[in-house]
């Protein structure tokens, strides 16, 4: 039989439920306790009110928060942009490829060290606190090599998604069209099985409307639901795209129009912002207080990637937000787990009250705001998965 967990003495547990302890957001009870029962929370309140049970762990007056959730990545690849990272961080242009590098190296590595990649990017997350991790392919472009990609990655993690449509492989750069039909065609049928979402890099210099649109649609009706890489590098058609299919998320959204912010509000789709992105480029930081005003639900990733964004932590993607993108430390630690799970669609994770799953990360600081107020610092000193300690 599952044995009971009790977690006492916990300074500050952040639950995400409003209806618990102060009634904001995050639901804070002070003082509290816990009970894992199996894979799941059985209780939470004041810790002088935890029921017995088989086992307990003393808190020490420590914060207790849940897992984080990182709704976007890109983790199946190998080598890396050392010198493409170095340039632009020296003033220097850089021809070398981008993406395509990355893909070159992806094709040539094999299924175990694709696979060893894997697991040491999410070892460094859950270390870090994350939980959930989604990732996604997207550097191999090839029916072959997409298909390898979302194999490894569902050994790995249950949130997959196929993004065949990352960019047009040099190999189809005079015929995109035929790409998209390729995406859309064999490659879709090979990817499908492996994967929960599809993804579409909508962009100029990536795929326009019409295209993301064909994609998107071709995949929902495989089973696929859809995301959207949007409104990165520049305005365009991608966050209108992703409400008005009901995308789960429209990730980036850094140059938004007050009719993207509007369509957003009024619709379901998540606004997942990915600061290490705009830290690793020098680029414009998306204005999250914008989106929070107008009553849109905002995530926060990371992005992990070799060109882009190559962080795994959360909690400097966090620090991030508080710091360069308006967010109170409140608003980046919902964002970072409960806006994470919403932009997966899932109601079992995010969040720390009786019937969610038992994934939860112990600070070593009493509060959840020293994510913030002490960045950079190593400050997970415990993380549970599914009721069982992992570190």
């Amino acid at each position: 039989m599952p044995s009971t967990t009790a977690i006492t003495h916990i300074s500050s547990l952040v639950t995400n439920n409003p209806s618990l302890g102060d009634g904001s957001p995050l639901g804070l009870i002070q003082d509290a306790a816990l009970v894992i029962d199996g894979d799941r929370i059985a209780w939470v309140g004041e810790s002088s009110k935890a029921p017995a049970t088989d086992n307990a762990v003393d808190a020490g007056g420590r914060a207790v928060l849940p897992g984080f959730v990182d709704s976007h990545s890109h983790l199946v690849f190998a080598g890396d942009r050392t010198a493409e990272f170095n340039a632009r961080m020296s003033g220097r242009s850089y021809s070398a490829g981008g993406i395509r590098t990355t893909v070159a190296a992806t094709r040539a590595a094999t299924d175990e060290q694709l696979s060893a990649n894997v697991r040491t990017y999410l070892g460094e997350a859950l270390r870090q606190g994350t939980t959930t991790l989604e990732t996604k392919s997207g550097y191999g472009l090839t029916v072959a090599d997409e298909a390898r990609a979302l194999r490894i990655a569902a050994e790995h993690t249950d949130e997959v998604t196929y993004l065949g449509a990352h960019i047009v492989p040099p190999d189809h750069a005079d015929d995109p069209a035929g790409y998209v039909d390729l995406v859309t065609g064999d490659m879709l049928e090979a990817c499908a099985p492996h994967a929960r979402w599809i993804d579409v890099f909508c962009e100029q210099g990536a795929f326009d409307a019409d295209q993301a649109r064909t994609i998107l649609t071709a995949g929902r009706a495989k089973g696929l639901l859809p995301r959207i890489h949007a409104n990165q590098l520049s305005y365009g058609p991608g966050v209108r795209l992703a409400v008005e299919l009901d995308a789960a998320s429209a990730d980036h959204c850094t140059h938004l129009t007050d009719d993207d912010v509007t369509a957003l509000a009024d619709g379901n789709t998540v606004a997942t912002l990915l600061p290490g992105a705009e830290f690793s480029t020098r680029a414009e930081w998306p204005d999250a207080r914008r989106l929070i005003d107008a009553g849109v639900t905002v995530a926060l990733s990371t992005d992990c990637n070799p060109g882009s964004s190559f962080t795994s932590s959360v909690p400097f993607c966090i620090a991030l937000a508080v710091r360069d993108m308006g967010m109170t430390p409140d608003e980046a630690l919902w964002s970072a787990t409960a806006g994470g799970a919403q932009a997966l669609r899932r109601t079992d994770i995010g969040h720390l009250d009786p019937g969610a799953r038992a994934d939860l990360t112990l600070l070593d600081a009493p509060s959840h705001v020293h994510l913030a107020y002490r960045p950079g610092v190593p400050l997970v000193s415990g993380v549970w998965q599914r009721g069982v300690r992992v570190v």
